[in-house]
Protein backbone atom coordinates (compact mmCIF):
# COMPACT_ATOMS: atom_id res chain seq x y z
CA UNK A 1 0.00 0.00 0.00
CA UNK A 2 1.70 3.70 -1.00
CA UNK A 3 2.03 6.20 1.72
CA UNK A 4 -0.88 8.19 0.39
CA UNK A 5 -3.60 5.74 0.68
CA UNK A 6 -1.56 4.60 4.23
CA UNK A 7 -2.57 8.34 4.94
CA UNK A 8 -5.57 8.10 3.91
CA UNK A 9 -6.72 5.16 5.71
CA UNK A 10 -5.37 6.74 8.73
CA UNK A 11 -7.78 9.80 8.75
CA UNK A 12 -10.30 7.31 8.05
CA UNK A 13 -9.62 5.27 10.63
CA UNK A 14 -9.78 8.72 13.27
CA UNK A 15 -13.17 9.57 11.93
CA UNK A 16 -14.53 5.86 12.62
CA UNK A 17 -13.09 6.41 16.46
CA UNK A 18 -15.62 9.38 16.28
CA UNK A 19 -18.41 7.24 15.19
CA UNK A 20 -17.79 4.74 17.58
CA UNK A 21 -17.51 7.09 20.56
CA UNK A 22 -20.63 8.59 19.29
CA UNK A 23 -22.43 4.85 19.13
CA UNK A 24 -21.25 3.87 22.38
CA UNK A 25 -22.78 7.73 23.75
CA UNK A 26 -19.07 8.42 25.03
CA UNK A 27 -19.89 11.70 23.28
CA UNK A 28 -23.22 13.22 22.70
CA UNK A 29 -24.37 14.41 19.55
CA UNK A 30 -24.52 17.91 20.81
CA UNK A 31 -20.66 17.52 21.43
CA UNK A 32 -20.54 17.24 17.70
CA UNK A 33 -21.62 21.00 17.84
CA UNK A 34 -19.02 21.54 20.25
CA UNK A 35 -15.83 19.87 18.30
CA UNK A 36 -16.69 20.95 15.47
CA UNK A 37 -16.67 24.78 16.40
CA UNK A 38 -13.34 24.30 18.29
CA UNK A 39 -12.02 23.14 15.03
CA UNK A 40 -13.25 26.25 13.38
CA UNK A 41 -12.50 28.96 15.20
CA UNK A 42 -9.09 27.93 17.00
CA UNK A 43 -7.44 25.10 15.36
CA UNK A 44 -8.35 24.70 11.40
CA UNK A 45 -7.27 28.73 11.22
CA UNK A 46 -4.19 28.27 13.34
CA UNK A 47 -3.10 25.54 11.10
CA UNK A 48 -3.71 27.65 7.81
CA UNK A 49 -2.08 30.19 9.15
CA UNK A 50 0.86 28.21 9.77
CA UNK A 51 0.92 26.40 6.52
CA UNK A 52 0.37 28.97 4.47
CA UNK A 53 2.84 30.95 6.11
CA UNK A 54 5.63 28.59 5.25
CA UNK A 55 4.28 27.86 2.19
CA UNK A 56 5.95 28.02 -1.45
CA UNK A 57 3.01 29.87 -2.85
CA UNK A 58 3.67 30.08 -6.43
CA UNK A 59 3.71 26.39 -6.96
CA UNK A 60 0.27 26.15 -4.68
CA UNK A 61 -2.00 28.57 -6.53
CA UNK A 62 -0.87 27.95 -10.08
CA UNK A 63 -1.56 24.76 -9.86
CA UNK A 64 -4.01 23.79 -7.36
CA UNK A 65 -6.43 26.80 -7.69
CA UNK A 66 -6.23 26.63 -12.14
CA UNK A 67 -7.79 23.14 -11.62
CA UNK A 68 -10.09 23.92 -8.74
CA UNK A 69 -11.69 26.57 -10.83
CA UNK A 70 -11.69 24.90 -14.16
CA UNK A 71 -13.38 22.48 -13.06
CA UNK A 72 -15.73 24.05 -10.96
CA UNK A 73 -16.85 26.13 -13.58
CA UNK A 74 -17.66 22.83 -15.92
CA UNK A 75 -20.07 21.80 -13.07
CA UNK A 76 -21.86 24.49 -12.68
CA UNK A 77 -22.47 25.23 -16.03
CA UNK A 78 -23.80 21.84 -16.73
CA UNK A 79 -25.86 22.04 -13.76
CA UNK A 80 -27.23 25.85 -15.17
CA UNK A 81 -28.05 24.72 -17.98
CA UNK A 82 -30.23 21.71 -16.45
CA UNK A 83 -31.68 23.76 -14.05
CA UNK A 84 -33.18 26.13 -17.37
CA UNK A 85 -34.62 23.57 -18.84
CA UNK A 86 -36.02 21.93 -15.55
CA UNK A 87 -37.21 26.07 -15.11
CA UNK A 88 -35.76 26.00 -11.39
CA UNK A 89 -35.99 29.44 -9.60
CA UNK A 90 -32.85 31.79 -9.63
CA UNK A 91 -32.57 31.05 -5.32
CA UNK A 92 -32.66 26.89 -6.79
CA UNK A 93 -30.44 27.33 -9.50
CA UNK A 94 -27.78 29.04 -7.13
CA UNK A 95 -27.86 26.64 -4.11
CA UNK A 96 -27.76 23.91 -6.72
CA UNK A 97 -24.50 25.30 -7.89
CA UNK A 98 -23.38 25.41 -4.59
CA UNK A 99 -24.31 22.26 -3.67
CA UNK A 100 -22.87 20.74 -6.84
CA UNK A 101 -19.41 22.49 -6.55
CA UNK A 102 -18.69 24.24 -3.37
CA UNK A 103 -15.93 21.74 -1.60
CA UNK A 104 -15.67 20.62 1.98
CA UNK A 105 -12.21 22.57 2.26
CA UNK A 106 -12.31 23.58 6.31
CA UNK A 107 -13.76 20.49 7.93
CA UNK A 108 -12.06 17.73 5.53
CA UNK A 109 -10.25 19.62 3.22
CA UNK A 110 -7.74 20.41 5.57
CA UNK A 111 -6.85 17.25 7.10
CA UNK A 112 -6.89 15.58 3.83
CA UNK A 113 -4.46 18.65 2.59
CA UNK A 114 -1.75 17.61 5.76
CA UNK A 115 -2.12 14.13 5.93
CA UNK A 116 -3.09 12.52 2.93
CA UNK A 117 -0.63 14.90 0.69
CA UNK A 118 1.65 16.51 3.41
CA UNK A 119 0.74 19.81 2.48
CA UNK A 120 -2.14 21.99 4.66
CA UNK A 121 -1.67 25.00 2.38
CA UNK A 122 -2.76 22.85 -0.93
CA UNK A 123 -6.46 24.00 0.27
CA UNK A 124 -5.76 27.64 1.05
CA UNK A 125 -6.31 28.82 -3.09
CA UNK A 126 -9.98 26.79 -2.97
CA UNK A 127 -10.56 28.01 0.53
CA UNK A 128 -10.12 31.43 -0.69
CA UNK A 129 -11.71 31.40 -3.64
CA UNK A 130 -14.96 29.83 -2.12
CA UNK A 131 -15.12 32.49 0.35
CA UNK A 132 -13.57 35.66 -1.44
CA UNK A 133 -15.33 35.03 -4.86
CA UNK A 134 -17.93 32.36 -4.92
CA UNK A 135 -19.76 32.75 -1.84
CA UNK A 136 -20.16 36.92 -2.17
CA UNK A 137 -21.43 36.09 -5.95
CA UNK A 138 -24.03 33.08 -4.88
CA UNK A 139 -25.08 35.79 -1.69
CA UNK A 140 -25.43 38.99 -4.09
CA UNK A 141 -27.71 36.78 -6.36
CA UNK A 142 -29.58 35.37 -3.76
CA UNK A 143 -30.10 38.29 -1.54
CA UNK A 144 -31.86 40.15 -4.96
CA UNK A 145 -33.75 37.02 -5.95
CA UNK A 146 -38.04 37.51 -4.52
CA UNK A 147 -37.77 33.84 -3.64
CA UNK A 148 -34.84 33.71 -1.38
CA UNK A 149 -34.29 36.00 2.04
CA UNK A 150 -37.38 38.41 0.98
CA UNK A 151 -34.68 41.24 2.30
CA UNK A 152 -32.04 43.33 0.08
CA UNK A 153 -28.21 43.00 1.26
CA UNK A 154 -25.72 46.58 1.00
CA UNK A 155 -22.66 45.83 -1.46
CA UNK A 156 -20.63 46.37 1.80
CA UNK A 157 -22.33 43.61 3.54
CA UNK A 158 -21.51 41.08 0.68
CA UNK A 159 -18.47 42.16 0.34
CA UNK A 160 -17.76 42.14 4.12
CA UNK A 161 -18.75 38.28 5.00
CA UNK A 162 -15.83 36.61 3.95
CA UNK A 163 -13.60 38.44 6.33
CA UNK A 164 -15.71 37.44 9.38
CA UNK A 165 -14.69 34.19 8.50
CA UNK A 166 -12.06 32.82 10.53
CA UNK A 167 -10.46 30.25 8.62
CA UNK A 168 -10.83 33.26 5.50
CA UNK A 169 -8.73 35.39 7.74
CA UNK A 170 -6.29 32.98 9.23
CA UNK A 171 -5.27 32.33 5.43
CA UNK A 172 -5.20 35.97 4.24
CA UNK A 173 -2.91 36.64 7.43
CA UNK A 174 -0.58 33.33 6.31
CA UNK A 175 -0.43 34.71 2.93
CA UNK A 176 1.11 38.21 3.89
CA UNK A 177 3.11 36.88 6.41
CA UNK A 178 4.96 34.88 3.30
CA UNK A 179 4.69 37.28 0.71
CA UNK A 180 6.18 39.56 2.85
CA UNK A 181 9.20 37.59 3.63
CA UNK A 182 8.18 37.82 7.90
CA UNK A 183 10.15 35.68 10.35
CA UNK A 184 7.42 35.40 13.13
CA UNK A 185 9.02 35.06 16.36
CA UNK A 186 9.44 31.44 17.88
CA UNK A 187 7.71 32.18 21.05
CA UNK A 188 4.54 33.39 19.07
CA UNK A 189 4.69 30.41 16.52
CA UNK A 190 5.00 27.29 19.24
CA UNK A 191 1.62 28.18 20.87
CA UNK A 192 0.22 28.72 17.52
CA UNK A 193 1.54 25.37 15.82
CA UNK A 194 0.36 23.26 19.45
CA UNK A 195 -3.12 24.27 19.07
CA UNK A 196 -2.95 23.70 15.01
CA UNK A 197 -2.09 20.25 16.03
CA UNK A 198 -5.40 19.90 16.89
CA UNK A 199 -7.07 20.86 13.83
CA UNK A 200 -6.92 17.24 11.83
CA UNK A 201 -7.96 15.17 15.02
CA UNK A 202 -10.65 17.02 16.48
CA UNK A 203 -12.17 17.54 12.86
CA UNK A 204 -12.62 14.25 12.14
CA UNK A 205 -13.81 12.70 15.09
CA UNK A 206 -16.31 15.61 14.62
CA UNK A 207 -16.98 14.59 11.17
CA UNK A 208 -17.60 10.43 11.98
CA UNK A 209 -19.67 11.93 15.45
CA UNK A 210 -21.81 13.57 13.37
CA UNK A 211 -22.36 10.77 11.02
CA UNK A 212 -23.13 8.22 14.11
CA UNK A 213 -26.00 10.64 15.10
CA UNK A 214 -28.00 9.90 11.91
CA UNK A 215 -30.22 12.65 10.04
CA UNK A 216 -33.81 13.34 11.41
CA UNK A 217 -34.45 15.52 8.05
CA UNK A 218 -35.79 13.92 5.24
CA UNK A 219 -33.40 12.62 2.64
CA UNK A 220 -34.54 13.01 -1.22
CA UNK A 221 -33.28 11.25 -4.03
CA UNK A 222 -35.07 13.90 -6.70
CA UNK A 223 -33.28 14.20 -9.50
CA UNK A 224 -32.14 17.90 -8.73
CA UNK A 225 -29.86 15.75 -5.96
CA UNK A 226 -28.85 12.71 -8.19
CA UNK A 227 -27.23 15.63 -10.66
CA UNK A 228 -25.53 17.87 -7.88
CA UNK A 229 -23.91 14.57 -6.66
CA UNK A 230 -23.07 13.15 -9.48
CA UNK A 231 -21.65 16.77 -10.74
CA UNK A 232 -19.67 16.94 -7.08
CA UNK A 233 -18.66 13.38 -6.77
CA UNK A 234 -17.67 12.17 -10.10
CA UNK A 235 -17.95 15.21 -12.85
CA UNK A 236 -16.14 17.36 -11.02
CA UNK A 237 -12.66 15.14 -9.74
CA UNK A 238 -12.48 14.01 -13.63
CA UNK A 239 -12.52 17.56 -14.97
CA UNK A 240 -10.01 18.81 -12.99
CA UNK A 241 -8.08 15.17 -13.78
CA UNK A 242 -8.68 15.90 -17.28
CA UNK A 243 -7.04 20.23 -16.66
CA UNK A 244 -4.29 18.86 -14.70
CA UNK A 245 -3.13 16.12 -17.10
CA UNK A 246 -4.16 17.21 -20.51
CA UNK A 247 -4.23 21.31 -20.20
CA UNK A 248 -1.11 21.67 -17.92
CA UNK A 249 0.60 18.34 -18.32
CA UNK A 250 0.85 17.47 -14.45
CA UNK A 251 1.96 13.85 -13.55
CA UNK A 252 2.24 12.04 -9.80
CA UNK A 253 1.47 13.80 -6.52
CA UNK A 254 0.97 17.27 -8.77
CA UNK A 255 -1.82 15.51 -10.25
CA UNK A 256 -2.74 14.14 -7.34
CA UNK A 257 -3.35 16.73 -5.00
CA UNK A 258 -5.91 19.16 -7.51
CA UNK A 259 -7.90 15.83 -8.00
CA UNK A 260 -8.36 14.55 -4.93
CA UNK A 261 -9.53 17.85 -3.71
CA UNK A 262 -11.79 18.49 -6.10
CA UNK A 263 -13.53 15.18 -4.80
CA UNK A 264 -13.82 16.66 -1.76
CA UNK A 265 -17.64 16.15 -0.54
CA UNK A 266 -20.14 19.50 -0.56
CA UNK A 267 -19.65 21.35 2.31
CA UNK A 268 -21.42 21.90 4.57
CA UNK A 269 -21.94 25.91 4.46
CA UNK A 270 -24.21 25.02 1.66
CA UNK A 271 -27.02 23.75 3.87
CA UNK A 272 -26.28 27.14 6.49
CA UNK A 273 -27.22 28.93 2.95
CA UNK A 274 -29.86 27.28 1.86
CA UNK A 275 -31.86 27.50 5.87
CA UNK A 276 -30.67 31.46 5.69
CA UNK A 277 -32.67 31.97 2.07
CA UNK A 278 -35.31 29.37 2.67
CA UNK A 279 -34.39 27.88 -0.49
CA UNK A 280 -33.75 24.31 -1.60
CA UNK A 281 -33.12 23.18 2.21
CA UNK A 282 -33.50 19.50 1.57
CA UNK A 283 -31.61 19.72 -1.62
CA UNK A 284 -28.65 20.86 0.08
CA UNK A 285 -29.19 18.67 2.98
CA UNK A 286 -29.32 15.35 0.84
CA UNK A 287 -26.64 16.93 -1.37
CA UNK A 288 -23.88 17.72 1.55
CA UNK A 289 -24.90 14.36 3.01
CA UNK A 290 -24.94 11.82 -0.14
CA UNK A 291 -21.48 13.90 -1.32
CA UNK A 292 -19.90 12.83 1.84
CA UNK A 293 -20.54 9.11 2.10
CA UNK A 294 -19.65 8.53 -1.55
CA UNK A 295 -16.60 10.93 -1.00
CA UNK A 296 -14.47 8.37 1.35
CA UNK A 297 -14.60 5.68 -1.13
CA UNK A 298 -13.88 7.77 -4.33
CA UNK A 299 -11.04 9.73 -2.77
CA UNK A 300 -9.18 6.19 -1.26
CA UNK A 301 -9.38 5.15 -5.09
CA UNK A 302 -8.39 8.38 -6.32
CA UNK A 303 -5.60 7.86 -4.37
CA UNK A 304 -4.63 4.60 -4.95
CA UNK A 305 -4.56 5.01 -8.87
CA UNK A 306 -3.00 8.29 -8.63
CA UNK A 307 -0.11 8.17 -5.83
Amino acid sequence: MSAVVGAFVALVAVAVLGYVVGLLRVLRSQDELVLSRLAFFVATPALLFTTVARADLHSIFSVVLVTNVASLFVVQLVFLVVAAIWRRTRAEATIGVLASSYVNAGNLGVPVAAYVLGDGALVAPILLFQLLVMAPIAFAVLDGDQQGSGRRVSLRTVLARPFRNPLTVASLLGLVVSLLGVQVPELVMRPIELVAAAAVPVALVAYGLSLSAGTKDSITLRRDVVLAVLLKTVLQPIAAYAVGRWLLDLHGAALLAPTLLAALPTAQNVYVYAVHYRSSRTLARSVVLLSTLLSIPIMIAIAGLLA
